[in-house]
C-alpha cells in the first residue's frame, strides 16, 4: 500500500511541475462484462467498473495508475486491483516503434501477499507487435509453497488493423509458463487467443471479444467492454 500512494504521489507531483506543452495528462473510465487478465476472468466471469490516469512527456516518458473491481473467490479478502506503471516508448521511423517499462499489481486489501511487479517490452511494426513481460518482484504468496514467485513469463503477438475510420479488428495470441503458472492452473504453460472488434464513438469506445485459452476446463468467452478517455 506504501508503494502505491508514493507512486500516486509521484504521479501528482509530476503533473503539477510538468509544462503542458511538453506534456499530457489524460483519464479514462470505463466498464466490462468480465475482466479478462491474459485470458483468465479476473471477477469470476462478472463484470468490472475500471479507470486510470496517465502522465505522458513528449521525450516519450510516461507513467500512470490503473484499477479495478476484482474477485478472486476468496470470500471477498480481495476486492480490488490498483496498478502503477511507467516507462518510455518512442518511434524509432515511420513504421516501427518500442516500449518498456515496469508494471507492479497491487492488491491492497489481500489478506496475503499477492502483489507483484514484471518488466515488459514490446517492438511493433505499423499495425503487428511483438512484446514479453518477466515477474521481477513478487509477494511470498503468488506462488505455492515450493514455486518460484517470480518464475513467471509471458509473450504476445498482437495485430490491430483499421477496418474503416472509427473501426478496427484486432487479434491476439499470448503463451504463459513458469512455476507461477504452475500454481495458479496446475499446467506448465498456457496459450490465449482472442480477436476483437471496437468502434469509436464521439462518446468514448465500444468492444467485442471472444477469448479462449487451451486451460483444462475453459471456455470460450463473450466480452462487452465500454471506455471513455479524456484530457485534463
Amino acid at each position: 500500500m506504501k508503494k502505491t500512494l508514493l507512486s500516486l504521489g509521484t504521479l501528482a507531483g509530476l503533473m503539477l511541475i510538468a509544462p503542458m506543452s511538453q506534456a499530457t495528462v489524460t483519464g479514462n473510465i470505463g466498464a466490462t462484462s468480465n475482466y479478462l487478465w491474459r485470458g483468465v476472468t479476473q471477477t469470476a466471469n462478472g463484470a468490472a467498473v475500471q479507470g486510470g490516469i496517465d502522465y505522458a512527456h513528449e521525450s516519450g516518458f510516461y507513467i500512470g495508475t490503473w484499477g479495478s473491481n476484482v474477485d478472486f473467490g476468496d470470500d471477498g479478502d480481495t476486492t480490488y486491483e490498483m496498478d502503477i506503471y511507467g516507462g518510455f516508448s518512442n518511434s524509432i521511423n515511420d513504421d516501427w516503434s518500442y516500449d518498456v517499462g515496469y508494471l507492479y499489481y497491487g492488491y491492497p486489501d489481500a489478506s496475503g501477499s499477492i502483489d507483484f511487479g514484471e518488466l515488459y517490452g514490446s517492438l511493433t511494426w505499423k499495425w503487428l507487435e511483438f512484446g514479453v513481460a518477466k515477474f521481477v518482484t513478487a509477494g511470498s504468496d503468488v506462488a505455492a509453497d515450493g514455486l518460484d514467485d517470480k518464475d513467471y513469463t509471458y509473450y504476445h503477438v498482437a495485430a490491430s488493423y483499421p477496418l474503416a475510420d472509427s473501426i478496427t479488428l484486432g487479434a491476439y495470441y499470448a503463451y504463459s509458463t513458469g512455476d507461477v503458472i504452475t500454481s495458479w492452473y496446475g499446467v506448465d504453460n498456457y496459450s490465449e487467443y482472442n480477436v476483437s472488434v471496437t468502434k469509436d464513438t464521439s462518446i468514448g469506445a465500444v468492444s467485442f471479444k471472444l477469448a479462449d485459452t487451451d486451460l483444462p476446463g475453459d471456455d470460450v468467452k463473450f466480452v462487452l467492454g465500454y471506455t471513455y478517455e479524456f484530457e485534463f
